[in-house]
This record gives structure tokens, C-alpha cells and sequence, in this order.
């Protein structure tokens, strides 16, 4: 459970960092990379950040991914506490 509060954090972070970046005009942070993180378990991070930072909200390959990312460890940590 650690794990997943940690990643989620990171995940939200990563998200204000890349949107600073875009503001800026800077060189951002690769969409691979916040897929990653989401899939690793960042995915409830990534939402919260998206809409916090209005970050990617228009990206539609966003929202599936980190939906389904989310639906997916939702199960496992059910699954996990109701053995």
C-alpha cells in the first residue's frame, strides 16, 4: 500500500512539472514516461493531477489509460484485503 501512495504522488507531481514545462516552452517530459507511471500504479495521481493542473485534459488516450490503469489496482487491492 506504501507503494501505491508513493507512486500516486510522484504520478502527481510528474503532472504539475510537464505542465509548468508547457507553459514555458521548455522540453517536457515524455508522454511514455506519465503512461508508465500510471500503469505502475500512478493512475489515481495522474487523474488528480490532470484536473488540478488542467494538464492533458483533452488527450482522450489519457483518460483511458489512466481509467482503466486505476479500474485495474482498484481490483488488486480489493482482491488483496478481501482474501
Amino acid at each position: 500500500m506504501p507503494y501505491l501512495i508513493i507512486i500516486n504522488i510522484i504520478e502527481f507531481i510528474i503532472m504539475g512539472i510537464d505542465k509548468r514545462l508547457a507553459i514555458k516552452n521548455k522540453y517536457r517530459i515524455p508522454e511514455k514516461a506519465i503512461i508508465l507511471l500510471s500503469l505502475m500504479g500512478g493512475a489515481l495521481g495522474g487523474i488528480i493531477g490532470m484536473y488540478t493542473f488542467k494538464h492533458k485534459t483533452k488527450k482522450r488516450k489519457f483518460h483511458i489509460i489512466f481509467v482503466l490503469s486505476l479500474i485495474f489496482y482498484l481490483n488488486i487491492i480489493y482482491i488483496t484485503l478481501h482474501k
